[in-house]
């Protein structure tokens, strides 16, 4: 009996993890499409790297920035629509892009606009969903594919609470 109250008093104590959740989606636009990004975590987190791989769709997916590259017909650089980040450098025909976000709260909400080619099918200039199927969402150690419907999400205990 001393030992199972010695038990729940030790867990009483024990700090709870909170859950970091992040949710990406894309949205397929003319001449733009969209990627945002929703942290609905349990506490404010410092600094967070989230990498957008595109490079493991089965649908040769490609950043398309500008009129002088891998990609096809209209180009649209990355352009912020809600708050913004620092990013990593995106050229033509890149397949990969990180967002450093600083100070995160629960409820934040980062939102791009870039354009994506796929390089696999007769219509490149128009990328859905169920194309990007298959990329990858990385966040720290943890990583997620995006599913048919253009949406990835992860849940990793980031914080103390």
């Amino acid at each position: 009996m001393r030992l199972a109250t010695t038990l729940v008093s030790n867990l009483a104590f024990a700090p709870l993890a909170a859950t970091a959740m992040v949710s990406v989606s894309f949205q397929d636009g003319a001449p733009k499409d969209r990627f945002t990004l929703i942290y609905s975590g349990d506490c404010v987190i410092e600094a967070m790297d989230v990498r957008i791989d595109l490079g493991t769709a089965p649908a040769g997916l490609i950043f398309d920035t500008t009129g002088a590259g891998a990609g096809v017909e209209v180009f649209q650089p990355l352009e912020w629509v809600t708050g913004t980040a620092r990013t990593s450098d995106v050229t033509d025909g890149d397949t990969a892009l990180t967002l450093s976000l600083d100070q995160v709260t629960p409820g934040d909400t980062f939102a791009f606009t870039i354009d994506i080619d796929d390089t696999t099918s007769t219509r490149q200039i128009t990328v859905d969903g169920s194309e990007m199927a298959g990329a990858t969402l990385h966040l720290s150690e943890a990583e997620a594919l995006f599913d048919g419907t253009g949406v990835a999400q992860i849940a990793s205990p980031a914080c103390v609470s």
